[in-house]
This record gives structure tokens, C-alpha cells and sequence, in this order.
């Protein structure tokens, strides 16, 4: 059964471990909350505020983040393995080791975002703006130097 919780106020929840598999959380307000380590995989995500929340070590693979607010968010060591995060906001969000491996990140905005160790292997980074950040130990697309003059 796929949880509902759609506009829901999940403003600084505890969902530590939580099984949120195919929930819809579109529109939900997750500002703050806690989702560490929970199991996000096929979420719907999307336009949800997660200003400032913790999803460190959450499985998102194929998760919906389209639209999503994640500005100031941890998310370290997050699998975002086909993830959509197309327009998400990521303004200062901590993406140490997280993994962005074939996730859509069409229009994202990255800006003041840490990229330590991050893997964009495999990820299309057209149009993508990261200029100004760290990408010196970042995994970047074996095209992205040749295509991207000037955004490191």
C-alpha cells in the first residue's frame, strides 16, 4: 500500500529509519525534519519542502525531488541513483558522497552547495550552472571538461 501523505506537515518529524517507499509526499512540508537512513526509493518528493532536513544515508534511488526545496539540507551519502531532481533547489545543501549517478538534474540549483566526494558520474549536466564550487574531488561525467569550459 502506498502511504498518502501528500501537503502533509511533517515540519521537524522524526522519520529516522522510516520505510517511505512509493509514498506520495508531494507538497509535503519536511522543513527540518529527520529522514536519516530511511528508504525513500520511489518516492514522490516532489515541490516538498526540506529546507534544513537531515537525509543523510536515505536510499532515494528513482525518488521524484522534481521542484523540491532542499536548500541548507543534509544529504550526505545519499543514493540518488535515478532520482529526478529537475528545478530542485540545493542552495547550500551539504551532498558530500552522494550519489547523483543518472538522476536528472535539469535546472537544479546548486549554488553555495558542498560537492565533496559527490559522484556525477553518468548524469547529464547540460545547462547545469556549478560554477563557483568546489569540484576538485568531485566524480564528474568524462565529457562534462570538454562541454563545460569555465563552470569549475
Amino acid at each position: 500500500m502506498r502511504a498518502d501523505l501528500s501537503g502533509a506537515d511533517l515540519s521537524k518529524a522524526d522519520l529516522k529509519g522510516a520505510n517511505l517507499a512509493y509514498a506520495n509526499l508531494h507538497g509535503a512540508n519536511l522543513e527540518g525534519a529527520s529522514l536519516r537512513e530511511a528508504k525513500l526509493t520511489f518516492a514522490d518528493i516532489s515541490k516538498a519542502n526540506l529546507k534544513g532536513a537531515d537525509l543523510r544515508r536515505t536510499d532515494s534511488t528513482e525518488t521524484n525531488f522534481s521542484g523540491a526545496n532542499l536548500t541548507d539540507a543534509q544529504v550526505n551519502g545519499v543514493e540518488l541513483f535515478r532520482a529526478d531532481l529537475s528545478g530542485a533547489i540545493l542552495r547550500g545543501a551539504n551532498l558530500t558522497a552522494a550519489n547523483f549517478r543518472l538522476a536528472n538534474v535539469h535546472g537544479a540549483d546548486f549554488h553555495g552547495a558542498i560537492l565533496t566526494t559527490t559522484v556525477l558520474r553518468e548524469t547529464d549536466l547540460e545547462g547545469v550552472d556549478l560554477s563557483g564550487l568546489d569540484l576538485s574531488t568531485t566524480l564528474m561525467p568524462r565529457n562534462w571538461k570538454s562541454t563545460a569550459q569555465g563552470k569549475s
